[in-house]
Parts: C-alpha cells; sequence; structure tokens
C-alpha cells in the first residue's frame, strides 16, 4: 500500500509539475503540389497563467527558432473564465509580436477569449501586428489563410470566411467540432480546444467535443480534406496533463 501511495505521488508530480512544463515540437509532412515549400507554425490553446512569463517567452523562442514562413494561432490565450486568472493580455500581445515570418502571424479566438473579453484581445492583437480573422480571409500569391469565429461564444460563418479567397485555403478554427460544415477548398483545416484530452490513459478521458474522443488529436482525412487537430500548450479546469505533452506544430507542404 505504501509502494502503491509513493507511486501515486510521484505520478502526481509529474502530471502537475512536469508534463505541463514540457515544451515539444511536432513535425508534419503534407502532399500537396499547390503549397508545396511553404512551412507554417500552429499553435493553440495557450492559457497562460499570471506566472508564466517564463512559458511565454520560451514559446516565442521555440516559435522563431522554426523559421517559418506563416505562424497561425488557435485560439485560448487567456486562462480560466474570469480575468485576473491569466497572465496579462497586453504582456502576451507584445511577446506574439516578436514572432517573426515571412508572411507574418494570424489568429482566431476560443471560448476562454470569449468569455474573457474578445474584442479587447482583438484589439491588443491587431494593435502588435497580429491580424485576428474573424469570419474572414487574407489572399497571399498561392494561398488564402482563413478563420472563424469561436462556436462556442460567437457565430462561425464559414462562407463568410472564405468569400473572395483566391487561392486553396487553410483553415483556422479554435474547434474541430465545425467539421461537417468545412469548405471544399480548404487545403487544410487546423483546431485545437481538445487538449489531446490533456489526460491519456488507454485513450483520453475527457474531450470537450459532441464528437467525444473521435477528434481529440491528430491527422485526419475528412469529407471536407484535411484535419489536424492539436494538443495545444496549457492546461484548462485541471492543472495537470499525462501522456499528452504541450505541442506546436511545424508543417511542412511538399
Amino acid at each position: 500500500m505504501k509502494f502503491l501511495l509513493i507511486i501515486f505521488c510521484l505520478l502526481l508530480l509529474y502530471s502537475v509539475i512536469i508534463e505541463p512544463n514540457i515544451l515539444t515540437v511536432k513535425h508534419l509532412k503534407i502532399k500537396s503540389e499547390k503549397l508545396s515549400g511553404l512551412k507554417l507554425v500552429f499553435a493553440s490553446d495557450f492559457h497562460f497563467k499570471p506566472y508564466e512569463i517564463y512559458r511565454l517567452k520560451r514559446l516565442v523562442r521555440a516559435v522563431n527558432k522554426q523559421q517559418a514562413d506563416i505562424i497561425l494561432l488557435g485560439g485560448d490565450y487567456v486562462n480560466g473564465h474570469k480575468k485576473g486568472a491569466n497572465l496579462n493580455i497586453e504582456i502576451i500581445a507584445k511577446e506574439f509580436a516578436k514572432m517573426h515570418s515571412k508572411y507574418g502571424t494570424f489568429a482566431v479566438m476560443g471560448n476562454h477569449d470569449g468569455w474573457q473579453g474578445r474584442r479587447e484581445i482583438i484589439e491588443l492583437f491587431e494593435q502588435n501586428g497580429i491580424e485576428v480573422l474573424e469570419n474572414k480571409n487574407k489572399n497571399f500569391e498561392t494561398f488564402t489563410v482563413a478563420g472563424v469565429e469561436d462556436l462556442q461564444t460567437a457565430n462561425p460563418d464559414i462562407e463568410k470566411a472564405i468569400a473572395g479567397a483566391k487561392n486553396p485555403v487553410i483553415l483556422l478554427t479554435h474547434t474541430p467540432d465545425i467539421i461537417e460544415k468545412l469548405p471544399q477548398n480548404a487545403i487544410l483545416t487546423l483546431a485545437g480546444h481538445t487538449h489531446g484530452g490533456q489526460v491519456v490513459l488507454h485513450k483520453p478521458l475527457v474531450v470537450p467535443s459532441k464528437y467525444g474522443t473521435k477528434y481529440a488529436y491528430g491527422f485526419f482525412e475528412t469529407k471536407g480534406g484535411k484535419l489536424f487537430v492539436s494538443k495545444g500548450l496549457g492546461t484548462s479546469i485541471l492543472p495537470l496533463r499525462f501522456n499528452c505533452l504541450p505541442e506546436i506544430v511545424v508543417i511542412e507542404f511538399e
């Protein structure tokens, strides 16, 4: 019994202190002649707590090290449901402004951002050079990046988001639960929100999705095109992770 108690305490220590503070870089290659050579970094579900400036700065360094063509952010920059439970959003925005790429940094909002004042976060992001795609898009030479509002706290409108898209679309959404409405011209859809389940034993214990664990994490071929759902970076509700390492994702088209 004593041995089991020691094991439990060690696992708890690992899950609360160690794993949530690990940062991994996942590399993914996707076949696409139209976007061949394009390299992007995707990061989501940050949930920065008041004392986590070190985690924010480490993230910016890790993203810049990838030398990406474009940086995409998937929402939930703040932590909890009320202001005061997270790192000051102005600090977050100013640090994000230090991320560098050829085409810039683009973002969508998540449900936690909606609960804590979406408009204020959007304004601070855009003041710091981060373009927020709220049901709109941005055309580049060979691709279009589009983003939708959060499903839980706003009104995602995919048709509006891709209106005027001149190229194959990379679609940014906070949650994968819009999967049934993915546009046919989306080369790739990127989502977060699920945290990969955050605690994974044989399978994720709890996933905040109407599809259960089906789209908890990973790369999927769907009727609407390719979908990648990230494990994200932070923790929500329970301040722990187990067998679900925080990650940023580097995607290279070839």
